[in-house]
């Protein structure tokens, strides 16, 4: 296993990309230099839910996690720290138990989403929509 202190993940949700780093701590979380505690509700228990997995699976976590997101929405920036959270977790562990439980909670805490913003049409005013014509 590698030196824990060294160790940066990086995870994207559309075009947000966040990238961790790993500290010997006691389990705290920092959002872009905030602790996710002052983060709304359901951010904060995004950001949890893999810790969640792995306090129940493999007990106490004794790591601080520091990521930094760019681009995208606050939405996708949170998807994409819980991404790397859950990525981070199993890097340190390498606990195939932790793996399966996390992919039978949620496949998108380890595996990116793969859907893109679809190409617009020649001609046609966006992806989907096609021109309106009349019959008069």
């Amino acid at each position: 296993m590698e030196k824990i202190e060294n160790v940066i993940i990086s995870g994207k949700r559309k075009t947000a990309v966040a990238k961790l780093k790993i500290k010997p701590g006691s389990g705290m979380i920092f959002f872009n230099h905030l602790p996710y505690s002052e983060l709304n509700l359901f951010h904060k228990l995004a950001l949890s839910e893999p810790l969640k997995i792995y306090e129940k699976v493999l007990g106490n976590i004794n790591h601080d996690f520091y990521i930094k997101v760019a681009g995208g929405g606050k939405e996708a920036q949170i998807q994409a720290a819980r991404l790397v959270i859950a990525r981070a977790l199993l890097r340190i562990s390498g606990s195939d138990v932790l793996k399966k439980a996390i992919i039978s909670y949620d496949r998108n805490m380890l595996v990116q989403d793969s859907r893109r913003k679809e190409a617009r049409k020649p001609g046609d005013s966006k992806a989907r929509a096609k021109r309106q014509k009349s019959y008069r």
